[in-house]
């Protein structure tokens, strides 16, 4: 017995992404090429600001921190999903399936807070300008991203402590990781209570952020459209549009996992809405914010041709 909850499962079985076995290798094949250029492109980014002075701010100060995020949650899922491809059986363990949900919890919490944050850092830099440096000071953001972490701690350990009470009867997870909704349909008792609370506590995440990130670019663009020159509001939007464009991917399918029913759509819908808020976001930041960021390319250009010379 894997604890004292009642609970006859030591281990679950992982249906993973499709049951078809001539399309494991691609998969496998697809995933993994994503996986690389996830850890190529949020290890660059977070070495990349580290070692250049110039970006040594608080804006990519939270990008690294977006960047180590993205790097863990990942991590969290990719590579047990990469065995799961090439091996016969796709067992966990009960204690390694609450432990996967716990970590990924605290992951994907906590980028919810630290997207809310860096609006925030927008909104001071482009509405106060000149209080900037006072406002967002060392000190500040590093209160700021110590509360992000705690937050993404706490709300993970209420939502797993809760699925720990759960007694479960079945051991195939429909599903290529260990996530709350499809362990709840394992359960041999009544999920109602935590199904709406996690609902709420989702909800609370996910739309308290989401309103803060609104609030904040409501008056970014009010300002913006009081700049006097064309090329002083593209340069205030240009800092803006990257975080935007992050802000849709993660809030948009992040949104359609959790702020559903459970049987508001199906399996495959949810695996799809996973895969890519899981694996496909991570490795998009990093291209999102150094396509479209002069400094950021800059930098990178600057610390290519101290490697070459």
């Amino acid at each position: 017995m894997a604890t004292e909850n009642h609970s006859t499962v030591t281990q679950f079985i992982l249906g993973g992404l499709t049951n078809q076995p001539e399309l494991q290798l691609p998969l496998f094949l697809l995933f993994l090429g994503i996986y690389s250029v996830t850890m190529i492109g949020n290890l660059g980014m977070i070495t990349l600001i580290c070692v250049n002075a110039q970006l040594h701010t608080p804006m990519y100060y939270f990008l690294g921190n977006l960047s180590l995020l993205d790097l863990c949650y990942s991590s969290v899922i990719t590579p047990n999903m990469l065995m799961n491809f090439v091996s016969e059986k796709n067992i966990i363990s009960y204690a390694g399936c609450m432990s996967q949900l716990y970590f990924f919890l605290v992951f994907v919490i906590a980028e919810c807070y630290m997207l809310t944050v860096m609006a925030y850092d927008r909104y001071v830099a482009i509405c106060s300008p000149l209080l900037y440096n006072i406002t967002m000071s060392h000190l500040v953001c590093s209160l700021l991203v110590a509360v992000v972490y705690l937050v993404g701690l706490i709300g993970s350990t209420i939502e797993v402590s809760l699925m720990l009470k759960l007694p479960y009867c079945e051991v195939l997870i429909s599903h290529y990781f260990c996530d709350i909704l499809p362990l709840m349909k394992l359960s041999c008792s009544s999920t109602r209570d935590i199904e709406i609370t996690t609902f709420f506590l989702a909800g609370f995440n996910l739309i308290a952020t989401s309103l803060a990130v609104l609030v904040s670019y409501a008056f970014i663009f009010s300002s913006i459209l009081h700049i006097s020159t064309r090329e002083g509001r593209s340069k205030a939007f240009s800092t803006c549009s990257s975080h935007l464009a992050a802000v849709g991917l993660f809030y948009g399918s992040a949104s359609f996992m959790y702020l559903k029913p459970s049987t508001a759509s199906s399996l495959a819908q949810e695996n799809v809405a996973s895969v890519f808020y899981t694996t496909v976001i991570p490795m998009l930041n990093p291209l999102i914010y150094s396509l479209r960021n002069k400094e950021v390319k800059a930098a990178m250009q600057k610390t290519l041709r101290r490697k070459i010379f």
